[in-house]
Order: structure tokens, then C-alpha cells, then sequence
């Protein structure tokens, strides 16, 4: 059958539109969300940033549509790929398909460009919902989106969050506070189902926890863990509000550490330590990671279960060589406190971290620490966290359940 001629493909209007170099257009065609400033020939000088614009080619043959911000290095962010206003009907399309995908309960209503919104994070925690926007584009918007949320959703009120690490690359400052409804209150109670089919009350500060408020993206990976530590002590480290110690305690461990450098952590570690009548069994201290791992090794004191889940150690490419070093440090001490036949979970959301090569990684720190390891499981973000086929950036976590020997 013959092709259709080119002509017929739609061109777009003068005005507002990106204009690509020559032979820039193949990431653009396999439907990426961004196009980075060195793909672009022109700005229509009628575009004021965060205004929509189409992508065309260098013959002005129509690609996609998305918002615009030159003062980034992804000078436009692409919201569709067809020939479609990107209008209020539009936005709640997207919403709507993003949150009817969702299961009840705490979960990410909206993973940004995986649900065709690049720049936007959407969490829920019982009746409120906690929005992210990264972007100029999404800045710009987010008011309005706070309310079709809110009437998507069901939630009572929409907290804004957006001091997120990377708006500086938009030109954007940190701003937080109620976009729609009610004021949420200072600690969020949210239930989280156990591996067993239990439930475990987490408090979350969602105006200063870290994130939205916490780690939604762990929540299949602690019910993993807490298998794992049936019977068994535990040490987690960089344990923030304890979840994954909650999770082992109910699972059947016997007792965890908790390390964590931040006193307000802690606290809210111990609360829900408290609220599910776990405090005989997780104990706190209040640590550097790096220094609490030497300490119990000169001390000579060993886990079953070894929890490694750092923050982010890379936040740009020139970064990647010395979080390598950090993850290689963390892993080969924490392998050395493993008894044998015992376990480590260790992760890593660097995304600029591949998952080939925190593996590898992790395997030179078995060298090292004279170790060896098996891999269990395999572990990536959770489901409500999808990762778009044409933007594998998505997919952020990966982490490795170890069986040491």
C-alpha cells in the first residue's frame, strides 16, 4: 500500500511555535517528552515561557505540542503528539485518566511525564492531596489544576508542595501552601496494607516531610522487605519515618535499629513506632549513616537484615563518579555486618544511576567486603509509579535484595 504523501501531514500556523534543526526531530517522533535546547533552531518571539507551542520540523511540518521555557535546558516539555488544543477539557482528560488508574488509598495520583503531564507530581494521603510542579509550565497552572484535582479525587483539600530540588533550572523559587480547600493538619494519618494483608497507621508530614510528605514510591518494596525479616534483627539505615521498620516489626522481626541524621525523623520515627505498639522493638539513634555502620562494625555487631536506603547522591551527571564511590562505601561496610544467610536491601534513586551500574556497584562492594551475595529480587518504584516506554528516565529506583552468604 502506498505511503500517504507528506504533504497531507498538517502544518502548523505561523506563530508560536519551536522550530528544530534539521534532522533533530527523531526524538520528538519516538514520542520523548522533551526537547533539549540544542535540538532547537528558533523560538516564535511571540511565545512568553510557559506559554504552549507547537514543535515543527525545520519545513514547518507539524510533531507535537507542549509548554515552552527557554530559561531551561529542556527549552519545551511535550504534552501531546497530536494536532489537539491543549485547553481546560484537555488538562482534565489527563487527570481524570491518571487517577481513575489509581487503587484506593495513599497513592501517586499523577507521575508527571509517565501520565502525559510532564512537570507534575501528584500525591494522596487520605482526604488531602499534596501537588508538585517542577516546571514553569506546570507553575503557571497549577492553581487551576488544584482544583480539578481536588473535584477528580474527592480529596478536601490540595497542599502545594513545589520545593522540589530542580526548579532553580526553571528559574523558579521553592513555594508551598494550601492551592484548594482545607488546610491539612500537621501530621496525616494514612493506613498502609502489610504483606499479611494488615494494616499499619503511618503519620505523614506532608508541609515538610520529605518528598510530598513521604516515600509512596517504597510502598511495595517495605511489604518485600518486612518478608524478609520475619524472625530476625534488623538495621535501618537512613530509616527517615520508619516505614520499612514497621513493616519488619509486623512482618515478625524481633527488634531494628532505626539510623537517621535528623532529630525531627526520629521523632516522627518513634510516633509511629508508638501508634502501632512496636516501641520495645525499634530503637533510635540519631546518626550519620556512614559513621553508625563503622561504629558497629569496630563493635562487631551484626544484622540478619541490613536496610540501605539512601537520599538521591547524584543530582547531575558531574556527580555520578563520587555517589558511586558513596553507594560502594555504604554497600561494603553493610555487607560485613550481614550474618550469614541473612539479607540486604539496598537502593539507590539517583536516576542518573543506571540500574547496570549501581549492580555493579554493589558487586565490587561484595568483592571488597569478601562476600558473597545472591540476587533475590529485583526492585524498582511501585506500581501507582509507572514508567513510560518512550521515557525511561521514569523509572528512578532500583534497588537489590541480597541473600548473603
Amino acid at each position: 500500500m502506498a505511503r500517504s504523501p507528506r504533504a497531507s501531514v498538517p502544518k502548523s500556523a505561523p506563530g508560536r511555535r519551536v522550530a528544530l534543526h534539521p534532522g533533530r526531530e527523531k526524538p520528538v517522533l519516538n514520542r520523548h517528552p522533551w526537547v533539549f535546547s540544542g535540538a532547537i533552531a528558533s523560538v516564535g518571539d511571540d511565545i512568553v515561557d510557559g506559554d504552549i507551542a507547537d514543535v515543527v520540523r525545520s519545513d514547518g511540518e507539524f510533531l507535537a505540542r507542549g509548554y515552552v521555557n527557554r530559561r531551561s535546558q529542556i527549552v519545551t516539555r511535550l504534552l501531546t503528539f497530536t494536532d489537539e488544543p491543549i485547553d481546560d477539557a484537555f488538562f482534565t482528560r489527563r487527570l481524570a485518566a491518571a487517577i481513575a488508574a489509581r487503587s484506593p488509598g495513599p497513592t501517586r495520583l499523577v507521575n508527571a511525564e509517565s501520565d502525559g503531564l510532564p512537570g507534575l507530581i501528584v500525591d494522596r494521603y487520605a482526604d488531602f492531596a499534596v501537588l508538585q510542579a517542577s516546571t514553569l509550565g506546570m507553575d503557571r497552572r497549577k492553581r487551576d489544576l488544584a482544583n480539578r484535582i481536588a473535584g477528580l479525587a474527592g480529596v478536601r483539600g490540595v497542599y502545594d508542595r513545589s520545593d522540589v530540588d530542580g526548579r532553580d533550572k526553571e528559574a523558579l523559587s521553592p513555594e508551598t501552601g494550601t492551592l484548594f480547600g482545607d488546610d491539612p493538619p500537621e501530621l496525616v494519618a494514612i493506613d498502609e496494607a502489610t504483606a499479611a494483608g494488615a494494616s499499619i497507621r503511618v503519620w505523614v508530614d506532608v508541609k515538610r516531610g520529605h518528598k510530598t510528605g513521604t516515600y509512596l514510591d517504597q510502598s511495595e518494596n517495605r511489604k518485600i522487605v518486612g518478608r524478609a525479616s520475619n524472625g530476625g534483627e534488623v538495621l535501618n539505615l537512613f530509616s527517615f519515618a520508619g516505614s520499612f521498620s514497621l513493616h519488619a516489626v509486623a512482618a515478625g522481626a524481633t527488634s531494628v535499629v532505626n539510623v537517621d541524621s535528623s532529630a525531627d525523623a526520629l521523632a516522627l520515627s518513634e510516633r509511629n513506632a508508638n501508634e502501632n505498639g512496636f516501641s520495645d522493638r525499634i530503637e533510635h539513634v540519631r546518626a550519620d549513616a556512614f559513621d553508625a555502620l563503622r561504629r558497629f562494625r569496630d563493635e562487631g555487631r551484626t544484622f540478619d537484615g541490613v536496610v540501605l536506603d539512601p537520599p538521591k547522591f547524584a543530582h547531575s551527571s558531574g556527580q555520578v563518579d563520587r555517589a558511586a564511590r558513596a553507594y560502594k562505601d555504604l554497600n561494603r561496610v553493610a555487607l560485613a555486618l550481614v550474618r550469614p544467610t541473612g539479607f540486604l536491601a539496598t537502593f539507590s534513586c539517583s536516576g542518573l544511576v543506571s540500574t547496570d551500574l549501581f549492580q555493579k556497584i554493589v558487586f565490587s562492594a561484595s568483592v571488597e567486603a569478601k562476600r558473597d551475595a545472591q540476587i533475590v529480587r529485583r526492585l524498582t518504584q511501585a506500581p501507582d509509579h509507572p514508567v513510560l516506554l518512550s521515557f525511561p528516565e521514569g523509572e528512578y529506583l532500583k534497588g537489590l535484595l541480597l541473600r548473603v552468604e
